[in-house]
């Protein structure tokens, strides 16, 4: 998890991040997941923005690790001790 939240924090590699990576450091941090097609939503009680994510092949969407990036950092988010 400290690698794919490095990278995400970065910026530099939002088009090299894998899809599943991205859900299991979301899950990890607390966010509750609600599936519905290929969209993945995710919530948290504390946090006011709902992340919507649907996978690119294998990889995530950069605009989506954007948006999750903007959220870490707009509520000072942890990195998981897992």
């Amino acid at each position: 998890m400290k690698k794919i939240f490095a990278n995400i924090l970065s910026g530099r590699n939002d088009l090299s991040i894998r899809f599943t990576e991205l859900i299991q450091l979301l899950r990890a941090m607390g966010f509750n997941e609600r599936i519905k097609g290929s969209h993945h939503i995710f919530y948290r009680h504390d946090i006011e923005e709902i992340l919507n994510l649907q996978p690119n092949g294998a990889q995530a969407k950069a605009y989506q690790v954007k948006q999750v990036r903007t959220v870490i950092l707009k509520y000072r988010l942890e990195e998981p001790n897992v």
